[in-house]
């Protein structure tokens, strides 16, 4: 009944639009996309989108949408018009909406995708409300806040018929296709084992980190209530200005469990991706973690140290174990660099351990090398993927180059069905990292989690030797927040 009215909807559009057309040629000689319904081309070729989550990451995207010269903002979406202000007046045509659902609920026939760099926690909210409508997605990473958002939204591109790209740029590079054709060549042989590695945190989490017993008057400009949509909702706190007060906005949110994924969910797409793409990981079959400087049920802790095994895949002759390490740590040095070779450096990198060689890189698979150095010279290795025009720079226009080709015509780098196993398995290391703090259930003062290596039952999403860990798999909504289409 849904979809016959749906396209009864759009079959009176497209009446409407005929019989108005001496008018509407009088009045507009380009024609937007929406107006023309699903699966018809504008003859602008402009993608028009709404956006939601319009501060850091936010202002950088609408920028590269914008500058691929084929999209623009119909709609803005932000509940901080102080932190939204500068995009606001950077697109004054657009029209402004506080509240992502009132704007959905009144402008879906005007846009024909949404771009969502809302914190963590509010991204599986905002795209699955939005691929239900039928809208080409973009999300920032990661994806998801938990596994179950992020195995809910890796098929709904496909079942709703529309383009879905993550926010990890670094699919799109130069550097992991050029390793996956160094490695299917057999230049490192068999892989067994990668390391990556991070600097981060570089926002308060661990080491003590308490939520303040005090609150505080949000500001004027700043919707707090929607703010924390799906999460519990808390009073705003005191801030730094006062003994034990806390600063959450608008960067530091990364730290809290309740908002944010901490550091992989912050890094974790940008690293983890290309040992994902080039050894065809699928889902975690098991992990087991350390962590070092505090961290609780509510904050990350200032560094762990987790691995991850996946089963063998078509690119491995048997299981591959993938280690994560963050806050400062990093993995051995390889004997073939030279000693006085700086190693570790910067904001992360992966190290790939092969049965001929290894290979490297760092974050974003840039400077992608082989070692020892030897292998690189006179290196001749047949280019069998193709590069995404500007590298990791084009990530946003491949988006919206796909959004105007149609789904079914065009592929993207980080589409949901592949964007939410990389996610799962980011989020499996924060559910080992939360299990840490997770008390039994008959006895406060014993947490099971600790020490052992929790087993995966990835079809059915359950952690099967330590129930405990299993409530983070699935969070619980607050109402007026729920996942769509499902």
């Amino acid at each position: 009944m849904k979809e016959k009215e749906e396209e009864k909807a759009e079959g009176t559009t497209r009446r409407d639009f005929v019989k108005q057309g001496t008018v509407a040629a009088a009045a507009f000689t380009i024609v937007p996309r929406f107006v023309l319904g699903k699966g018809y081309r504008a003859p602008s070729d402009t993608l028009y989108y709404a956006s939601v989550g319009l501060g850091g990451k936010g202002a950088s995207d609408n920028a590269a949408f914008v500058a691929s010269g084929k999209a623009k903002p119909q709609f803005l979406c932000d509940v901080d018009s102080d932190y939204a202000a500068k995009i606001f007046n950077k697109y004054p045509d657009a029209k402004r909406y506080v509240d992502f659902r009132e704007m959905f609920d009144k402008e879906s026939k005007n846009f024909d995708a949404v771009h969502c760099a809302t914190p963590d926690h509010t991204h599986a909210v905002v795209a699955t409300a939005a691929m239900a409508l039928g809208k080409h997605v973009y999300v920032q990473k990661p994806m998801a806040h938990d596994v179950f958002e992020a195995r809910t939204m890796s098929e709904m591109g496909n079942k709703y018929k529309v383009i879905t790209q993550m926010g990890n740029q670094g699919s799109s590079s130069d550097g992991v296709r050029q390793m996956m054709e160094w490695y299917e060549a057999g230049l490192i042989g068999d892989v067994k084992e990668v390391y990556c590695w991070t600097d981060r945190p570089i926002w308060p989490q661990g080491a003590g980190l308490k939520w303040p017993t005090q609150s505080a008057t949000p500001p004027s400009t700043l919707n707090w209530d929607l703010w924390q949509g799906t999460a519990k909702a808390k009073p705003f706190p005191i801030g730094t200005d006062q003994p034990g007060g806390v600063k959450v906005l608008p960067f530091n949110w990364r730290g809290w469990w309740d908002y944010g994924t901490g550091v992989l969910g912050d890094m974790g797409a940008h690293i983890l991706h290309a040992p994902m793409k080039v050894l065809g990981l699928q889902y975690v079959s098991s992990v087991q973690t350390s962590i070092s400087g505090g961290g609780s049920l509510d904050t990350g802790p200032n560094s762990n140290y987790t691995i991850m095994k996946f089963p063998k895949t078509a690119k491995t002759k048997g299981p591959v174990t993938v280690h994560w390490m963050d806050g400062g740590m990093i993995p051995p040095r390889p004997e073939e660099l030279d000693p006085t070779e700086p190693w570790g450096r910067g904001d992360g990198g992966m190290l790939f351990i092969g049965t001929k060689g290894k290979m490297t890189a760092g974050c974003y698979a840039a400077r992608a090398r082989l070692l020892p150095a030897s292998k690189m010279d006179d290196l001749k290795v047949k280019e069998k993927y193709p590069r995404v025009k500007n590298s990791t720079e084009g990530h946003y226009a491949q988006w919206v180059e796909a959004c105007l080709a149609g789904y079914g015509n065009a592929k993207t780098s980080s589409p949901f069905e592949e964007a939410a196993l990389l996610t799962e398995a980011m989020l499996m290391c924060n559910l080992a990292i939360r299990g840490v703090y997770a008390p039994a259930a008959d006895n406060a003062r014993r947490f099971p989690a600790r020490y052992i290596n929790l087993e995966y039952d990835a079809p059915n999403m359950k952690v099967t030797n330590v129930d405990e860990v299993n409530q983070f798999v699935k969070r619980t909504y607050r109402d007026g927040f729920h996942l769509s289409g499902i």
